[in-house]
């Protein structure tokens, strides 16, 4: 047990020193691991925050029918009654004119925009909430195709188009960050075999003397591995700081654009989990890196 302890504390103390003789090399390690980082998680944290958007839009989408403004309130209750047996409708909300004067008011800040005016522009409606599985391009098509036939609909709108849109963005920015992570990733990969090969290189005399006294090929290898998940680990450590506070920084004017657009903005950073898997990733970087050096110095030495 000691002697298996006493081998690891040789083996860091040997990463560490070849760590401090190829400073420079091992520097820019770090930072090409953390740049790649940067950018992947840049992307990771755009495509979670688009997709919980979405999910929450999706998750409100409510199919809205106009009504035509003579009906009598007791047509228009009607209406509702009748548009909430049909398959796939959750819920069935009546808004009258006034209800949708108010709104308009609250969404708006003031009146001032119907003070001129002589009545009420703004129809009754029923807004129609969706089961999940009726929330499809389909479902929502021959719904609209029932109410349609009602004496007393108007018009009917609602979000679909747009939320199918935001979806295919989504996935566009997923599979761009999918490519981008890998060509970075590869990059990353090579110039870690690099700057470990050069140590090797570097040491050379001093793993022929560790050979001709009996060292084992993994007691010559494994500082070289700790080497690179050092490197690694330490580029992952710097990416998660870089994010944090770029993240910090840029959340006010984020929140406030969202808002403006969209009139709400829950932003969210990486959770606890997902912070260890970005430093996780830079550590096996590191590591895939040093193992790429050591295959390529074990077939030439």
């Amino acid at each position: 047990m000691n002697r298996g302890l006493i081998l690891i504390g040789i083996a860091f103390a040997n990463a560490a020193r070849g760590i401090r003789q190829a400073s420079t090399t091992s520097l820019l390690a770090v930072l090409t691991i953390a740049v790649v980082l940067v950018l992947i998680g840049s992307a990771w944290l755009l495509v979670g925050n688009m997709a919980s958007l979405l999910a929450e839009f999706g998750g409100e989408l409510k199919l809205t029918a106009y009504l035509e403004g003579g009906l009598s309130e007791a047509r228009q209750r009607e209406l509702a009654e009748r548009a909430g047996e049909e398959p796939g409708v959750l819920e069935v909300e009546l808004v009258t004119r006034e209800e949708a004067l108010v709104r308009f008011e609250r969404i708006a800040g003031s009146a001032e925009l119907l003070e001129g005016l002589a009545e009420n522009p703004l129809p009754p409606s029923l807004e129609l909430t969706l089961a999940p599985a009726a929330r499809t391009k389909s479902s929502i098509e021959a719904l609209e195709a029932t109410l349609a036939t009602l004496p007393g609909i108007d018009e009917l709108a609602h979000g679909q188009d747009w939320i199918e849109g935001y979806g295919r963005a989504i996935a566009l920015v997923r599979g761009l960050a999918l490519g981008l992570g890998c060509v970075l990733g590869l990059a990353a990969l090579l110039i870690v075999a690099n700057t470990i090969r050069l140590a090797v290189y570097a040491r050379r005399d001093e793993l022929d003397i560790l050979a001709l006294v009996g060292a084992s090929r993994t007691f010559v290898r494994v500082p070289f591995l700790l080497e690179g998940t050092i490197q690694g680990l330490l580029g992952g450590l710097l990416a998660l700081a870089l994010l944090f506070g770029t993240y910090e920084l840029l959340l006010p004017q984020l929140q406030y654009g969202l808002e403006l657009v969209l009139g709400r903005a829950e932003l969210g950073f990486f959770t606890k989990a997902q912070a260890c898997l970005l430093v996780g990733a830079g550590a096996l970087l590191g590591l895939l890196g040093s193992i790429t050096a050591m295959v390529g110095w074990r077939s030439t030495s």
